[in-house]
């Protein structure tokens, strides 16, 4: 899949293609749905699959505070679009010069002269350009000015439930991970490198690999039982929890950290995986590091019952 990134890296050859333009966060089954209708068109026409999305994603930009939680790290949407078969992502650099752009502007700047598309398919809500003044109406009537046309994306459902990122941040905050794998299509997980900390796990007899969220809020929060991918030879079983640590003093942003059950190696820099297969409690406050000590003992506990695994050998 190639990746442009930035208006200004669009090329003569990549003009000629059927687009679709969104966050895609998550990258889940309503979005593959739509990837697929894509591609399909693109066949028809003989043109290459284009997905044009955002890094950061406008929210986080144009209301910090009021911006969701990523379900993905820009690195895991580009490889699950990658996995749908999309052949071209075009990566717009989100910041006050594209907000400003007005509607028209966008459309044909990037779509027209820029990507020379024939297709773009939005849903009927889709709104963008300054001041989000643009809609479908303004798309469908430049497409006739310019010689392309504009499909709508049809609600993707579950069973009976729409299926969007919102949804699956509203169940993964729930805990309903079964439910977060239907709409998703796959598990979640969240990925990213081991990174030094501050020992603290360690010290408490319970030492943990740190992995870098790099986002301001996590879809997830509590304590769970989790397997986790990249650390060793096979998926590897442990207890994890996401959150800011009120026993310490709390922090500003949330962590990850993932004690491995009977594991010992050096892990440093490994880019880790981490699934979660249950929630055990949400996070908690301990008046005590001997009360939280005791409470990871039981989560310790919970997480090899419910993983399947033996007890630890007594080293006596």
């Amino acid at each position: 899949m190639k990746v442009i990134r930035g208006s200004h890296n669009i090329r003569p050859a990549h003009r000629g293609c059927v687009a679709t333009i969104g966050n895609f966060d998550g990258v889940h089954r309503g979005h593959r749905s739509v990837f697929q209708r894509l591609i399909a068109r693109g066949h028809e026409l003989g043109l290459p699959a284009t997905v044009i999305t955002f890094e950061p994603q406008p929210l986080e930009v144009l209301a910090p505070h009021a911006a969701p939680a990523r379900l993905t790290r820009l690195r895991e949407k580009l490889a699950a679009i990658e996995d749908c078969g999309i052949e071209r992502v075009l990566l717009l650099p989100f910041g006050p010069k594209l907000a400003a752009l007005p509607p028209r502007d966008f459309v044909r700047e990037l779509l027209v002269d820029g990507l020379g598309i024939a297709m773009l398919l939005v849903g009927d809500d889709f709104r963008f350009g300054r001041g989000r003044g643009g809609d479908i109406a303004l798309l469908r009537a430049m497409g006739a000015e310019h010689g392309f046309v504009v499909e709508d994306i049809d609600t993707i459902t579950h069973g009976t439930e729409r299926i969007s990122s919102t949804r699956i941040r509203e169940v993964l905050a729930a805990g309903d991970l079964e439910q977060a794998h239907h709409l998703l299509g796959r598990p979640y997980r969240i990925c990213g490198r081991v990174v030094h900390g501050d020992k603290r796990g360690r010290s408490i007899g319970f030492p943990t690999a740190n992995i870098g969220l790099r986002r301001r809020i996590s879809p997830l929060s509590g304590v769970y039982a989790v397997m986790v991918e990249g650390v060793a030879h096979e998926p590897w079983p442990g207890v994890a929890n996401v959150g800011v640590r009120p026993t310490f003093g709390g922090d500003v942003r949330p962590l990850l950290e993932v004690h491995l059950l009977d594991f010992a190696e050096n892990i440093y820099d490994r880019h880790a995986e981490v699934e979660p297969r249950l929630k055990l409690r949400d996070e908690l406050r301990f008046d005590s590091l001997e009360a939280l000590k005791r409470q990871i003992a039981r989560d310790v506990a919970a997480a090899r019952e419910f993983l399947g695994l033996s007890p630890p050998r007594d080293p006596s």
